[in-house]
């Protein structure tokens, strides 16, 4: 665990150095072409300042938004499906054959009765190809954000069929989130070599950041629109989407690509 969190935090602090512009350019345009992005909706590469300034990109226009619940980033969905009750605990698939624990994975961020009913959910993973920021998938209110301490495990395909219950090991924050009357979250799974992730609400949500405790913090009115930006990855990682059984209906399964703004649900009902 130290090794991955040391070896990432080193990944973080070499990205943010900025080298002469030809040295740059260089840089940044080795590293698009050896992990084949595609720019077309992005500045070119030479326009960054650093390779983290690549890394968190905004997009150069606004991307449409489509009906219904859509993906709140770029990636792969790696599973979805229902949850399932197993020996008293609630279990949700991270890729095919394996598992991980919902309650270990939210932690303090769930009331008990809320799972009763089972959950729908979905795993986006960003690659570092990918847009690496995130935003709001439907109008929605944020509840809470539970940060918890991790590992720094990789959570690209072959390492999440490996490891049991991966997830529920790495660092994350889950974001317990609420549209209409339904509660559905939102989880920001670290990996390693993420520099950091960080939240645009909130600069104390900083993941691989030296936090010593784990904490939950409570928010009041405070409400995003459908599109809005979240946040950010500075490497790839994975998002994964829980909402209470009659909320959504998916539209996605393992091995599609998508991108933020892509409908990935319909809302039930």
């Amino acid at each position: 665990m130290s090794f991955s969190r040391d070896s990432s935090r080193l990944f973080g602090l070499l990205a943010r150095l900025r080298f002469p512009k030809f040295v740059q350019k260089f840089i940044n345009e080795s590293y698009v072409k050896c992990f084949k992005i595609d720019m077309s909706d992005f500045d070119p590469p030479a326009k960054y300042e650093s390779l983290n300034a690549l890394f968190t990109r905004g997009l150069r226009t606004p991307r449409p938004l489509d009906e219904g619940f859509i993906s709140p980033s770029d990636g792969e969905i790696l599973q979805s499906g229902r949850s399932f009750w197993g020996e008293g605990e609630l279990f949700a698939l991270s890729i095919k054959g394996h598992t991980y624990s919902v309650g270990e994975l939210l932690r303090d961020g769930f009331e008990r009765e809320e799972l009763e009913g089972g959950l729908d959910g979905v795993n986006i993973y960003l690659a570092p190809k990918d847009y690496h920021r995130f935003h709001a998938p439907c109008d929605l209110q944020i509840l809470s954000a539970t940060y918890t301490r991790g590992s720094l495990h990789s959570v690209a395909a072959k390492f999440v069929g490996k490891i049991s219950n991966l997830y529920a090991k790495n660092e994350r924050v889950s974001l317990r989130c609420k549209s209409g009357v339904s509660v559905f979250w939102l989880v920001f799974v670290g990996a390693q070599n993420v520099g950091k992730m960080r939240f645009c609400f909130d600069e104390a949500l900083q993941t691989n950041a030296k936090n010593s405790h784990n904490f939950t913090r409570k928010y009041v009115n405070l409400h995003f629109k459908k599109g809005q930006e979240l946040g950010h990855f500075e490497l790839g990682s994975t998002i994964v989407i829980l909402a209470q059984s009659g909320f959504l209906s998916l539209r996605v399964g393992a091995g599609e690509r998508v991108k933020f703004g892509e409908k990935i649900a319909d809302f039930v009902g």
